[in-house]
């Protein structure tokens, strides 16, 4: 190959080495901005092919999609000057890639440190003019939406970010003081057993003695009953006896004869010296009963 030939290669490679830096491609998930001598000249570039002067041009490309951070914890006080510890995150994104820019140098972490910075101002504030049991259960969403609504604000008009949430994802006390509210709520709640345990023996003692008032006058009410039932049964019986004998005397002797016998001679060592001729042993004598 001759030098014109070689100049002629070389030639090529260079206008294709020129043809291919001047083409630039920005994926969908991202937006870029053309600086020309390092000043802005294009913004907002979107997704897809583009052009630029080789050498002379330089493109810088922004994640658009949402991005997570997390916020170092930080201690802030509430109303009654009670610190608490409190973790937190950010969801941002970039709305405006101008704006961003020009408000960070397209630095990232400085733009996340404009934010932390925000929201850091915002927590305090919020928790300033709350109480502890607001900021802990009663107000929580309250003050994140408030938050969230003005730093995203401040966020937008300043450096073309918006704020999708700011959550807080936990609150504790501090060590010393955690310890502190540790013993007086079990102080508390140890009070409040001593209160359900003493009101609980005052109702068992009352269902005991009202047991016991209805234990007695049942069985009043049943001994009463049962000596009804066996006075009449007695004067059933003295009515039958009567009758009895006034319808055959003869036989109601004969009948209590025979039950002072059995009575009598219950048991086989039973010993009974009587005269043969008393008027026991008449219907032994005598099956007509006759002296």
């Amino acid at each position: 190959m001759g030098p014109k030939g070689v100049v002629g290669l070389a030639g090529a490679l260079i206008l294709v080495l020129l043809v291919l830096s001047s083409v630039y491609i920005i994926p969908e998930t991202h937006r870029g901005v053309l600086l020309r001598f390092g000043e802005l000249v294009e913004t907002d570039i979107q997704a897809g092919i583009h052009f630029k002067v080789p050498v002379i041009d330089q493109v810088r490309e922004f994640d658009i999609r949402v991005l997570t951070m997390d916020l170092p914890s930080r201690q802030y006080l509430t109303v009654e000057k009670k610190p608490l510890d409190v973790d937190s995150y950010i969801a941002w994104k970039i709305r405006d890639v101008d704006q961003f820019y020009r408000a960070t140098g397209g630095d990232e972490f400085r733009a996340q440190s404009l934010l932390a910075s925000r929201v850091d101002n915002g927590l305090r504030d919020e928790f300033g003019i709350r109480t502890m049991v607001e900021v802990v259960s009663g107000q929580r969403d309250e003050l994140m939406h408030t938050l969230r609504d003005r730093v995203n604000q401040t966020a937008q008009s300043e450096f073309g970010i918006e704020v999708l949430d700011i959550r807080v994802k936990a609150i504790e006390f501090p060590g010393q003081v955690s310890e502190n509210v540790y013993r007086r709520m079990a102080t508390e709640r140890e009070k409040l057993a001593q209160e359900f345990r003493s009101r609980g023996r005052e109702l068992a003692e009352g269902i005991r003695a009202d047991a016991d008032r209805q234990r007695t006058v049942i069985l009043a009410e049943a001994f009463a009953q049962s000596e009804e039932a066996r006075g009449e049964g007695d004067g059933e019986a003295a009515r039958i006896y009567a009758e009895a004998y006034g319808s055959n005397a003869e036989f109601y002797s004969f009948y209590r004869s025979l039950q002072a016998y059995r009575n009598t001679f219950m048991s086989k060592d039973d010993i009974m010296v009587i005269d043969s001729n008393s008027a026991f042993m008449k219907f032994l004598n005598d099956p007509q009963g006759a002296q």
